[in-house]
């Protein structure tokens, strides 16, 4: 053996010394041999589409917006995965790993679409630069927007870092921030497709709008929000689904409802799974039963006088006297707080125990209720509060009808009487709180309650967060990580 490693080396040492050494790397990208084709823009893009996908712990957006929030405790079991039961408290340090590991995820994809937004060579297509800059600039108001909602004033990154300089900047306002998702998105709209058919899951120019009206009611300029929202309804052909659940579900999952969605993939390498059906599943089914439904959610819903409740509640929970996805009986001992999730699970004919946590349904993140919603929202915050009652009416009408058309419903074939009726107040605060709370249960443990929550502002979110040590002018952000801090001394 030792004769022919170095009978190797003396035939490698008879070569040109001077060509070897100058021989460039095969099968290495580099950023000034990459970017030039548009196959590689595709790829490129494919890569800054990842980190908004659910497939580890370290995208937990679902701890910031249903943890945070009134509707969830932590679950699991006592003392694991501490960390987020002192988010869920408000008495978290900056040290804690749940606040770094979604600042480090978040801005990684930033880093990416800056990347694509920047680098794209001479050598693709008119056709294929102008869209992937388009979905590029969506992902980056995406990640943003998330980033401005946990963090409040954040450094504001808009091209790729060529030194230390550059990497690590200053905190812009809030403002400024919203600015710039404003500009984005409305960049992106001219040039996305309405239809993206490159591949499943791509933005489109419905989805930019569509985020666009979200930004624009978060900053309470509702008649910016109506603009946008009928810029989506140009371009899109959206409707409810009939049934509500559909939105949730493996084989309906893709439907006329879905206005933008994270997709994911189970039985990939690399995975492309998600996580989500293990961290929520009850633990016989190799579960961690976290992000636990409370009381309080529940007592959201409306019921009958015969005590019969509006159907959103069971599509979303298992309960006592529900069914479990698997059709068996539910127990509510699988959840510290005798409440179970079912939305963002699969039933084990599909997901089996032994790939719990290699899930392939998608993370709808907007919906067209919820756009209706908003749509009901923006009028009745404009005094429009008669126009206000059509879409938020129509979101109501789904939910109830779910009787004419689910099967599986005790009762089907006819309404419950009294069972979600039409609202008709025309006063303008009441109607306010009617829409909140339907938001509340029409999106629920869709990782939006607790943004909510602070943009209704101080009085609103300190009440429904009394149970903790909340309080608004302390936490309404969340603080940046200390890991950050330690290395970015620009940020005081």
């Amino acid at each position: 053996m030792k004769k022919i490693l170095i009978s190797a080396i003396i035939i490698l040492s008879l070569g040109s010394c001077s060509k070897f050494l100058d021989e460039e790397m095969q099968g290495i990208y580099t950023s000034q041999t990459f970017y030039k084709t548009d196959d590689h823009a595709e790829l490129a893009l494919t890569a800054a589409y990842q980190p908004m996908a659910f497939s580890s712990i370290n995208n937990s957006l679902w701890v910031f917006g249903d943890v945070a929030s009134d509707d969830a405790i932590k679950g699991g079991n006592p003392g694991d995965q501490s960390e987020i039961e002192f988010i869920e408290q408000f008495t978290y340090t900056r040290d804690n790993g749940f606040l770094l590991n979604i600042w480090k995820r978040y801005y990684e994809g930033i880093s990416r679409s800056n990347d694509v937004i920047h680098r794209l060579g001479d050598g693709i297509s008119e056709d294929v630069r102008n869209r992937v800059l388009a979905e590029a600039k969506f992902l980056r108001a995406y990640y943003y927007f998330n980033l401005v909602n946990i963090f409040g004033e954040i450094p504001l990154k808009l091209q790729p870092a060529y030194n230390t300089d550059e990497l690590h900047i200053g905190v812009s306002s809030v403002d400024a921030i919203y600015q710039q998702i404003v500009d984005d998105l409305t960049e992106a709209a001219t040039q996305i497709p309405e239809s993206n058919a490159i591949q499943s899951g791509r933005a489109t120019k419905a989805a930019a709008y569509g985020l666009l009206a979200k930004v624009e009611l978060f900053r309470e300029n509702y008649e910016a929000c109506l603009t946008a929202i009928g810029s989506l309804e140009t371009n899109g052909s959206f409707a409810l689904e009939n049934i509500y659940s559909n939105n949730f579900k493996w084989l309906t999952q893709q439907n006329q409802e879905i206005v933008f969605a994270v997709q994911h993939l189970s039985g990939q390498d690399p995975f492309a799974g998600n996580v989500l059906n293990q961290w929520f599943a009850p633990q016989h089914e190799n579960g961690y039963f976290f992000n636990a439904p409370v009381q309080a959610f529940v007592d959201a819903f409306e019921k009958t006088p015969e005590d019969v409740y509006d159907p959103r509640l069971d599509y979303t929970l298992a309960r006592e006297g529900s069914k479990w996805i698997n059709g068996e009986d539910y127990d509510p001992s699988w959840s510290p707080t005798g409440y179970t999730l079912r939305k963002h699970q699969q039933p084990l004919e599909e997901i089996p125990v032994g790939t719990k946590g290699d899930s392939d349904l998608h993370y709808a993140y907007m919906r067209y209720a919820e756009v209706l919603l908003m749509k009901a929202e923006a009028l009745n915050e404009l005094n429009r509060t008669s126009e206000a009652l059509d879409p938020l009416n129509t979101v109501r009408k789904r939910a109830r009808e779910s009787y004419l058309y689910d099967e599986n419903l005790d009762g089907f074939g006819a309404i419950p009487e009294g069972l979600l009726p039409d609202i008709i107040t025309a006063n303008q605060n009441e109607l306010r709180e009617l829409i909140r709370n339907e938001r509340r249960v029409e999106l629920g443990f869709e990782f939006h309650r607790f943004f909510d929550l602070m943009r209704y502002g101080k009085t609103y979110a300190e009440s429904k967060l009394s149970g903790t040590s909340f309080n608004y002018d302390e936490h309404r952000y969340f603080q940046i990580p200390q890991n950050e801090l330690d290395i970015n001394l620009n940020i005081n």
